[in-house]
């Protein structure tokens, strides 16, 4: 049975709760990552989620998200993912952090403090189908546009991400990389 990290609004960590149940009752507040990669074009790696997922199943979502174990750092959870999920490893930077709390379907909600990371890739990925259905290269105003006129093929945390922070922070990061 997999646990994920209880935190406060801080980031403090205040306990363990198997995943699933985290994400039931509204969901309690836990941490988390999100890796976005881009390519020399400036385009981020989308993946479509495998519709094995305990939600959010089939919907496109930024490079890999997960949650870190007990004791690993944010950075080495990050890494792990990637290489897990999309089958390469890269160079990442800890963007910002925030937090949310959105349904995600079937009575669970998430509800997170979630550590965003970007990190830049130029080949194919090789990614675990048990993991990933699908993937592509996407330019972030093409993935706005598409977004706000397709809402139901992208996950909450995404089209949050998208509305909120990230077009500025991503303009931060290319233009110091």
């Amino acid at each position: 049975m997999e646990k994920i990290i209880l935190v406060d609004r801080k980031d403090n960590e205040v306990g363990l709760e198997e995943k699933l149940r985290a994400h039931k009752n509204g969901g309690r507040l836990h941490r988390a990552i999100s890796v976005f990669v881009f390519n020399p074009k400036g385009e981020v790696m989308l993946q479509r989620r495998a519709y094995t997922k305990y939600h959010s199943k089939g919907l496109w979502s930024n490079t890999c998200c997960s949650h870190p174990f007990e004791g690993e750092s944010v950075l080495d959870a990050a890494h792990r993912r990637l290489r897990e999920e999309m089958g390469f490893d890269c160079k990442l930077n800890e963007a910002f952090s925030f937090i949310y709390k959105a349904g995600v379907g079937n009575g669970l909600t998430e509800r997170e403090f979630d550590h965003v990371l970007f990190g830049r890739y130029g080949k194919r990925p090789r990614p675990d189908p048990k993991e990933v259905n699908d993937w592509k290269w996407m330019g972030i105003k093409e993935l706005k546009a598409d977004a706000k006129r397709n809402g139901k093929d992208y996950t909450a945390w995404l089209k949050i991400l998208l509305k909120g922070k990230l077009g500025r922070e991503v303009a931060k990061f290319a233009a110091k990389n």
